[in-house]
């Protein structure tokens, strides 16, 4: 093993026990001590299942995971331990990776506008690779880390739902210019970079970002650059109910990659995949500090307003400005689902879910269909790893949830495979190829040898 995680960091799920198993107990603990905290419950072996997905997926790309994503503890532990990089926003996300022992030649400082202390800061503590798009961000670098390998970030998104105040990258027009001007600067260009967001899921779209990225690898290798990567940026999936499967998306990435970018072609790959690792692994659980009751008024027969029905608002013991700050970064709320089994003969009504009191515009989600809860009632919201943790802060008046996480023996064996370990002896093989829990289903993944064992990423 690495180093970067072991059995003491995680509790290692048995089989016959499921990471849910582990949230019913906590709730147990906390409703007997009378304590509405939030917290999470987060299954390790999820994101090993995803990972051994994405090497036999996409076998030629290697993983950089946006720690802006998610920051926790745990998660940069297991993905440093499987040997992914890591792509930066900042100078406190670089020291908190470099705090758990990786190296400045696996952190890609990714953030397309970046401060210039940022900049010295990163150049002081080794790392090389960033990115830019414009003048203003190459003028910076230029002056203030003379060593950095920068990637050109071209606009690769025609995607109708993208803002154009929230578009980053060059024009291929305007990507010869500032080629030149890196050259004028004496400032290495290694090649290009492109994301297309999370709302991007169009398969097609990632093999037209390909092509017009080797267009530009054309101009920069026409003006005396060594170009030799590529970052194909994020956008997977992190749950199964998308329009696109990763599998479908990778079989488009793979087939673009080798018309223009084919084996062999000197050219290394890198993408910066972060809701497709975590979402799925993460389940929160927040209490109901507070209900209010709105009338809503139905038209009678007659045309005027007659009767009315129940419209209920809860508050809960987090909100936007904690884990629900996903939902600013346009992630849907999960449905919530109920703690305690609802009586059948209880009526549904249409809630809202608001954040805790003294925040009116903390809401959440509206419209949901619930049975009437009560204070102190708990609601369970799955696939919350994505945008939740690294934006949390105590705005709201929340502290931090605190994240239990777990891992099956099957996975944590699973790990230890990719890592070159010998296999389990023969006695133990069978099980290892027995699905256990933790959602953990790579059967033929663990019984063939990975596509690969990611070393130096860079």
């Amino acid at each position: 093993m690495n180093g970067y995680l072991n059995e003491s960091n995680f509790v290692m799920v048995e089989e016959g026990f499921t990471s849910r198993d582990l949230l019913e107990s906590s709730l147990v603990e906390l409703c007997q001590a009378g304590d509405q905290q939030a917290f999470f419950v987060a299954d390790l072996g999820d994101i090993v299942k995803k990972h051994l997905r994405f090497l036999k997926a996409l076998p030629r790309v290697k993983p950089y995971f946006p720690v802006r994503c998610n920051s926790s503890g745990g998660v940069m532990r297991l993905l440093a331990e499987l040997g992914a990089g890591f792509a930066c926003a900042n100078k406190t996300e670089i020291a908190e990776v470099q705090s758990i022992g990786v190296p400045a030649d696996k952190i890609f400082y990714s953030s397309p506008c970046k401060q210039v202390a940022h900049v010295k800061y990163a150049a002081s503590h080794g790392v090389q690779l960033m990115t830019f798009d414009n003048e203003v961000e190459l003028g910076k670098v230029a002056r203030s880390h003379p060593q950095a390998r920068m990637l050109l970030g071209i606009a690769a998104d025609p995607s109708p739902s993208a803002h154009p105040s929230m578009m980053f990258g060059a024009t291929l027009k305007s990507c010869r210019r500032l080629l030149e001007s890196a050259k004028e600067q004496d400032v290495e260009v290694v090649g290009i970079s492109f994301h297309l967001g999370s709302h991007s899921l169009e398969p097609q779209v990632f093999a037209q970002a390909v092509a017009e990225a080797q267009l530009a690898f054309d101009m920069g290798t026409e003006l005396g650059y060594r170009m030799h990567l590529l970052d194909i940026g994020g956008g997977f999936p992190g749950t199964e109910d998308t329009r696109a499967q990763f599998e479908e998306i990778a079989a488009v990435i793979n087939s673009a990659l080798d018309m223009y970018f084919p084996e062999g072609c000197g050219v290394e790959i890198v993408a910066t995949p972060g809701r497709y690792y975590v979402t799925s692994a993460f389940t929160f659980a927040a209490s109901i500090t507070g209900k209010e009751e709105v009338p809503m008024e139905q038209p009678g027969s007659d045309g005027e307003e007659s009767g009315s029905k129940r419209s209920l608002v809860y508050h809960l013991s987090d909100g936007i400005y904690g884990t629900f700050s996903c939902v600013l970064f346009d992630s849907p709320c999960p449905k919530p689902l109920l703690h305690k089994k609802p009586c059948p003969e209880h009526p549904l009504c249409s809630s809202s879910l608001r954040g805790p009191l003294g925040h009116a515009e903390d809401q959440i989600t509206n419209d949901v269909e619930l049975p009437e809860l009560q204070d102190g009632d708990w609601l369970i919201f799955r696939d919350m790893g994505a945008y939740t943790i690294a934006t949390s802060s105590l705005c709201g008046g929340c502290p931090r949830p605190h994240v239990t996480y777990a891992m099956s023996r099957l996975a944590w064996k699973a790990l230890q495979l990719l890592q070159g370990k010998p296999p389990p002896a023969e006695d133990d093989h069978e099980s290892a190829c027995t699905p256990l829990s933790c959602g953990w289903e790579m059967v033929e993944s663990l019984c063939v040898p990975p596509v690969f064992t990611p070393a130096s990423i860079i």
